[in-house]
């Protein structure tokens, strides 16, 4: 790029930064030294290649979103919390919002990630364990008592029984007399990383589809504000893949998301805003900051030129970040604190738009009250005391930042070559990278790269090759045993009784009227969503909306591969 096209974009960049509304905020280094904005070739230079990184705010967003960056709004604090009954999280959330965290992440136990009720044989010992037992609408309401959901971001992390616990969340919503349509928050909804990577699915692929499909439609024209899917790449990092393969699998899937909206006739400009991302922060630094910076690029890219979309919104590839809890130890766990700050800053660095800091306890148990403060003041000391915030993308032009971005985009872009390869020659109903994850995820071609990887770098820890301080080097240490977070067997036993008082207490009449109903209209290609908020309405419970799906659509079993 000459000098003169960098002028220009330089100037796009101030009239919109001028333009834009910034934080009331001391915008100096600790000496008081003032800082731009942004930095960028020196005035009147030629930088080759500078279109692929370009100024804040302006396309392909290597730089971020905003011309501010930071200096505009800074990231939200949503710390991910859910253990033992919706009573005890209450207490969690409100202890988060009022330590000055910006948004609730819940995390559900695994029968309710598997859309079991809590008095179900299969939920046995799990009730509360990793996260929060929700049965029905009721529990929602308890979870979210005293807290305006119609004022509060409220992200939910599940997949396969998604959409009715979002129905939940609705009627939870609608009994405290909000305005749904002005509800904002984002729901995971992703199973195409389930197939590939967490394994918590419930139906075959396309039942799946359908219902994502259905809420797409049903949020784009009634809670426009509100994101009904977060494409997932945590799960597939923490399996064991490369960044690169993170990166470019969580893509894909996005990819494919955007296929089943325009199948469904949605207007790609209309519903790719409501589309989010959830990332790993793992611990090599630079790597995240370039993986970070190259996703927004080919998000922009491809849904500019390859799938149409003209509007800005539906360019930008927003993203939620959560450090790497597969990078946590248990031995020396205290390091743990250092290991997710430097995950964390590599987020912001890389542009996120909101971010988890894992706590130091939480490869032994979930965490304490106080391993949980330490984790959000960890995000606070970067939010108001580094400086970080002052500067949009502060190593865009480094060499090796740059170098690297690349390179990770290259491999990307192999990857997706090679899964539209798989889908084979033949049109699909939905679109061509859908075909190629679909036949990726039946023929095991996701899981064998992901452990082809996950085994390269256990060789490297093995060899010493690669290090972790504390478990294959500086393992001496005076430090005691930590005290952990236990769940009672007490919160599965109440929380069945609770069940049963309440499955006792309703119109059985009504619930299975509703689910019925609900079960006709999957039958049918009218969408399911308000059949589903009737039979929440009338308290059905998870397990029973789940179980009567099972029964019509049946149960997913991966193929067993040697």
């Amino acid at each position: 790029m000459n000098a003169d096209e960098i002028a220009a974009g330089r100037a796009r960049w101030q009239a919109r930064y001028d333009a834009a509304r910034k934080r009331d905020a001391d915008f100096t280094t600790l000496s008081g030294m003032t800082v731009d904005p942004v930095y960028g070739p020196p005035e009147g230079t030629a930088y080759p290649g500078f279109e692929r990184i370009g100024w804040p705010g302006e396309f392909p967003y290597t730089r971020g979103l905003y011309p501010t960056g930071y200096r505009g709004r800074t990231w939200t604090i949503r710390q991910f919390a859910g253990f033992g009954n919706a009573r005890q999280t209450n207490e969690r959330y409100k202890m988060i919002l009022g330590a000055g965290g910006g948004g609730l992440s819940v995390a559900f136990d695994m029968p309710t990630l598997m859309g079991r009720d809590s008095d179900d044989p299969q939920s046995l010992g799990e009730v509360g364990h990793c996260g929060v037992a929700v049965d029905s609408a009721a529990d929602m309401e308890v979870l979210f008592g005293g807290i305006d959901l119609a004022g509060v971001t409220t992200s939910m992390t599940i997949s396969g029984p998604a959409v009715p616990v979002f129905c939940m969340y609705l009627v939870a919503a609608e009994r405290q007399g909000a305005d749904l349509s002005t509800l904002d928050g984002t729901l995971q909804t992703d199973i195409f990383k389930e197939y590939i990577a967490q394994k918590e699915w419930l139906f075959d692929p396309e039942p799946h589809l359908r219902l994502i499909g259905d809420l797409m439609e049903y949020c784009a024209h009634q809670i426009p504000r509100y994101k009904p899917l977060s494409v997932s790449g945590y799960h597939i990092r923490e399996a064991g893949s490369t960044a690169a393969q993170e990166l470019a699998y969580t893509l894909a899937d996005g990819f494919g998301y955007v296929e089943l909206g325009l199948s469904r006739g949605l207007d790609v400009n209309v519903f790719a805003p409501g589309l989010s991302f959830f990332f790993d922060s793992h611990v090599d630094f630079f790597e995240e900051i370039a993986k970070f910076r190259a996703a927004r690029r080919i998000w922009a890219r491809w849904l500019r030129d390859v799938y149409g979309a003209t509007s800005e919104k539906a360019l930008w590839l927003r993203f939620h970040t959560q450090t790497a809890g597969v990078s946590l130890t248990a031995q020396q766990p205290v390091n743990n604190v250092v290991r997710t700050a430097v995950e964390a800053l590599a987020a912001v660095l890389g542009g996120t738009n909101s971010l988890h800091t894992n706590a130091l306890d939480e490869t032994l148990a979930l965490p304490t009250d106080e391993s949980a403060e330490i984790a959000l003041r960890t995000q606070q000391v970067l939010m108001e005391e580094i400086g970080v915030t002052n500067v949009a993308d502060p190593l865009g032009g480094s060499w090796y930042v740059e170098a690297l971005t690349d390179r990770i985009e290259a491999e990307a872009e192999e990857i997706f070559a090679r899964i539209r390869q798989l889908g084979g020659d033949g049109p699909h109903p939905i679109g061509p990278m859908t075909s190629g994850i679909l036949r990726g995820i039946e023929d095991g071609w996701f899981t064998g790269q992901i452990a082809e990887s996950a085994f390269a770098y256990q060789q490297a820890l093995e060899k010493g090759e690669k290090r972790i301080v504390g478990v294959n080097c500086h393992t001496g240490t005076v430090a005691k045993d930590l005290e952990i977070l236990r769940i009672s067997h007490e919160v599965e036993l109440e929380q069945r009784r609770v069940l049963a008082e309440r499955k006792a207490a309703r119109d059985a009449a009504a619930v299975k009227t509703a689910v019925e109903r609900m079960v006709a209209v999957s039958r049918t290609g009218e969408n399911m969503i308000p059949a589903m908020l009737d039979a929440v309405r009338a308290e059905a419970t998870l397990g029973e909306i789940c179980d009567a799906l099972r029964a019509e659509w049946g149960v997913y079993r991966e193929p067993a591969r040697f």
